[in-house]
């Protein structure tokens, strides 16, 4: 006999849904869940369409690869581009050097990373600084990013590695590592402060107001309050800049510093053969793909939260 939750008298139960009914959907009265045929018919079919979707993409993917070869193969330079840009013996010379030098763009990296961040949060606070007493310091922020997003780094680089030697000032360093890292820090500093001064003007004056009120300061309340806020918001595009960074460290040997392109350049200009360029330049993607794919997943786990309504 079905005993429905209106015949119980808890008057709890609205639809008269019985107890073998519940039981039922729970898959048996000890209460381990049993999904129903048309679930597994769903997830079936869900299953049999990622399969076939993969089968598309993979096969899709082979045919345009062969296309592609099969272009490039069919080059009427292509013998001699191979030989030129693909030598096995030549990639073979230049990779360990090549990999030598890239120590010091790691090293670059991490020095100019932390130094760019740093700046650039100094440069975004100033600029962001209320009241007239600040006016100086916000024209002289805002002087300061649109003069470095506007000079190309390439310039910035010679100015700095080549023109400081030259006025020979007594204590200051005419190393091109130090140098270098200089001018990757002055032009990167002034992008990291914009993308800075985008999170603290994107979180709303309620938030300031709100920390004024339980008696914090202006100081306080952008310590504790406005730039953590800022700081979460703002880290996807923090984190492209880095990988920009990473990639740009290779110019610094413009200067002459050995880092890993001009480890290749100089097995080219020696051999006048072109692969330890391909090598070095395979060695910057290996270094950049994970920073990249860190980067993406960052985005789409803060997307996720925004989208659940989760803190950022």
């Amino acid at each position: 006999m079905t005993v429905t939750e209106e015949e119980s008298g808890d008057g709890s139960g609205k639809h008269g849904r019985s107890v073998t009914d519940d039981t039922a959907d729970r898959g048996g009265g000890d209460g381990a869940y049993v999904p129903s045929e048309r679930r597994i018919e769903r997830e079936r079919y869900k299953r049999a369409r990622a399969r076939r979707a993969t089968a598309v993409a993979a096969v899709s993917t082979l045919v345009t690869g062969a296309v592609l070869y099969l272009i490039v193969v069919d080059a009427p330079g292509w013998p001699r581009t191979k030989e030129t840009f693909f030598s096995a013996r030549y990639a073979r010379e230049a990779l360990p050097k090549v990999l030598d030098g890239v120590w010091l763009n790691i090293r670059l990296l991490l020095v100019c990373g932390v130094a760019v961040l740093v700046l650039g949060m100094l440069i975004a606070v100033a600029r962001t600084l209320r009241g007239p007493v600040f006016f100086p310091l916000r024209v002289l922020a805002a002087a300061y990013t649109d003069f470095f997003r506007g000079l190309p780094l390439i310039i910035n680089l010679m100015i700095v590695v080549l023109g400081v030697p030259a006025l020979r000032l007594q204590g200051v360093t005419v190393d091109p590592v130090l140098l270098g890292g200089t001018a990757l820090t002055l032009t990167y500093s002034a992008y990291v402060a914009e993308v800075f001064r985008a999170g603290i003007e994107s979180v709303h004056p309620s938030q300031r107001a709100a920390a004024r009120s339980l008696g914090l300061t202006n100081r306080q309340a952008l310590r504790h309050v406005v730039l953590p806020q800022a700081v979460r918001r703002q880290v996807p595009p923090l984190l492209n800049d880095l990988v920009s960074l990473q990639k740009d460290t290779g110019l610094v040997s413009i200067g002459g510093a050995v880092d890993a392109v001009r480890a290749a350049d100089i097995i080219v200009g020696r051999s006048l053969n072109y692969t330890p360029y391909i090598v070095a330049g395979l060695v910057f993607v290996a270094l950049t793909i994970p920073m990249t794919r860190f980067t993406d997943w960052v985005t789409a786990r803060m997307d996720r939260q925004r989208a659940q309504g989760g803190n950022l």
